[in-house]
C-alpha cells in the first residue's frame, strides 16, 4: 500500500490518480494523521485489514501531498554507509566506527518544496537515501528480527551544509529533509537490500546505487540504532548515502526516486540565505 498525507491533512491511499480516505477506517486524524495513528498503538497488520475497496475515493496529484509523517518523533541519519561514498569523501571511517547521528524533526520538507539554502558563501550538498519508517517499538532487537519492526520504506533527501559544525547541525537547518511522496508498507517491499536508487540536480543523474551496497544493511541498521536509542512507531531511519553527492544552487530541481516507492522532487531556493560568517553568535549578528 502507498500510505500518503494531503496537504489538508487527510491520511490516504494511493492507488495511480485516486486516493481512498484510509484515515476515517483507522480513526486517524488531526495535522499528522500517521503519527496520531501510531500513538493510539496503531499496527501495519491493522491497516492491512482495511477493505480498501468500500472507502470513499477521489482524484489526488503531487501537488496534493505532504510529507508523510510531517514530525517524526525522531530523525535518525547513518553516515558514510556506502563504501563508495567513502573513498569520494575521503573518510577514514564508516558507520561503524561513527555510530549513528540525529537530525530536528522540523527539518522535515513537503515534496514540492523549497529547500532553503542558510548561507550564499558555504557549499550545500544533496544526499538521496531510502528511509525506513520504524512502526513497532524496538528496543535491543536482534538483525534477524529487524525488519518486523519495520512500517515501511520511502524516499528521502538528507541535505547537508559543508561547514564546521558536527553533523547534527549540519544537517538540522529547516527544511533539509525532505521526505516523501509517500510510504510504501513493507509488505511490498520484502527485500529493501535490494532496491534501484537514482538522484538528480538540475537534471544531471548524480547518484546511482543500490541497497545491496550498503555497509550496514537495513536490518542491520535498525538492529544497531535500538541498541543505541528505543525506537518508536513513527521514528525515520536514513539510511545512508551513496557517492555522488554535491553543491546544489538556487533553482535547481533535485529529485531522488527509489525502486518499487517513487520519486521526491523538490526546489532550492537562497531567499534569506546570509554570509556564513554573519551567523548569529558571539561578535556575530544576532
Amino acid at each position: 500500500m502507498k500510505l500518503a498525507r494531503t496537504r489538508d491533512g487527510r491520511l490516504i491511499a494511493v492507488r495511480g490518480d485516486q486516493a481512498l480516505e484510509v484515515g476515517s477506517a483507522l480513526g486517524a486524524s488531526g495535522p499528522d494523521p500517521l503519527l496520531s495513528y501510531f500513538d493510539g498503538g496503531g499496527t501495519l497488520e491493522r491497516l492491512l485489514a482495511v477493505e480498501l475497496d468500500g472507502l470513499p475515493m477521489s482524484p489526488v496529484s503531487a501537488h496534493d501531498l505532504a510529507a508523510p509523517i510531517g514530525r517524526p518523533h525522531k530523525i535518525i541519519g547513518a553516515p558514510v554507509n556506502y563504501l563508495d561514498h567513502k573513498v569520494e569523501m575521503n573518510e577514514q571511517k564508516t558507520i561503524a566506527e561513527y555510530g549513528v547521528f540525529l537530525k530536528a524533526n522540523s527539518s522535515v520538507l513537503a515534496p514540492g518544496g523549497d529547500i532553503r539554502l542558510p548561507y550564499t558563501d558555504q557549499r550545500t550538498d544533496q544526499e538521496g537515501e531510502l528511509a525506513i519508517v520504524i512502526g513497532r517499538r524496538a528496543h535491543h532487537v536482534t538483525a534477524a528480527q529487524a525488519l518486523e519492526f519495520v512500517f515501511g520504506y520511502t524516499a528521502v533527501l538528507d541535505i547537508t551544509v559543508r561547514s564546521t559544525e558536527d553533523r547534527s547541525t549540519r544537517k538540522s537547518y529547516d527544511t533539509f529533509t525532505p521526505l516523501g511522496p509517500w510510504i510504501v508498507t513493507a509488505d511490498e517491499i520484502p527485500d529493501p537490500d535490494s532496491l534501484d536508487l537514482k538522484c538528480w540536480v538540475g537534471g544531471e543523474l548524480r547518484q546511482h546505487t543500490n541497497t545491496r551496497d550498503l555497509i550496514f544493511s537495513v536490518a542491520d541498521l535498525v538492529s544497531y540504532a535500538s541498541h543505541v536509542m528505543t525506537l518508536e512507531p513513527g521514528d525515520i531511519i536514513a539510511s545512508g548515502t551513496p557517492a555522488g553527492v554535491g553543491a546544489i544552487s538556487a533553482g535547481q530541481e533535485v529529485a531522488v526516486e527509489i525502486e518499487r516507492i517513487g520519486r521526491l522532487s523538490v526546489g532550492v531556493s537562497d531567499d534569506h540565505a546570509i554570509p556564513y560568517a554573519e551567523r548569529p553568535g558571539p561578535g556575530r549578528r544576532a
